[in-house]
């Protein structure tokens, strides 16, 4: 096997592509597309999103210290990536992309009905760091459809929603289960054996 040396740069694809949601009165609702998102922390519930400072949703999730992701599906993909061509400068997402701006819990940022999933989040700190500052938050309250719960067990299959990612530039549905966490050391039934 080969290999050979790149540039220095972000090379950890898939990453999800999920419109983030930002304001506190309808007069400057706006939505963002954003990939620099991601799980720092379990307890509390903590993430991140990552915002060049010239974006128009900067400023205000400077002002409000509050946000939604909306994580995105296939039915979403074409707003998901208009939103993140077109400036909040110039046009309301919402109406552009018929997408419904709904009251979330715990923020005044709005839900994007739409989506089978709404994180709510907090700011805690922003770091500044080159292109991108990165909004450190606590996830205050998620929103998930109901269709997509098992009313059995209770689960969320966000599969069921076919949700999408980005890698390199371009947009990709979710593939098949291979296995789940902790498949390799799960103990199997044995046929005519109890567990």
């Amino acid at each position: 096997m080969s290999k050979v040396d790149w540039k220095p740069g972000n090379i950890l694809y898939p990453l999800p592509a999920v419109m983030v949601s930002v304001g506190n009165s309808p007069e400057n609702y706006n939505i963002i597309t954003i990939a620099w998102t991601g799980t720092i922390c379990s307890d509390p519930p903590m993430c991140y999103i990552s915002v060049r400072k010239g974006r128009h949703s900067y400023a205000v999730l400077k002002e409000t210290g509050e946000f939604v992701i909306n994580l995105t599906t296939k039915d979403l993909a074409y707003a998901t990536d208009w939103c993140g061509v077109r400036s909040g400068r110039k046009y309301d997402k919402f109406k552009r992309m018929n997408l419904t701006p709904g009251k979330a819990s715990l923020v005044s940022a709005p839900i994007i009905e739409e989506s089978p999933v709404n994180i709510e989040c907090k700011v805690t700190k922003v770091i500044e760091l080159g292109t991108h500052d990165m909004f450190m938050a606590e996830v205050v309250n998620v929103k998930a459809d109901e269709k997509y719960i098992n009313p059995e067990t209770g689960a969320f299959s966000l599969i069921d929603s076919k949700p999408i990612c980005y890698s390199h530039g371009h947009y990709f549905e979710v593939g098949k289960m291979i296995g789940k966490f902790g498949y390799t050391v799960e103990k199997k039934k044995r046929k005519g054996l109890k567990k």
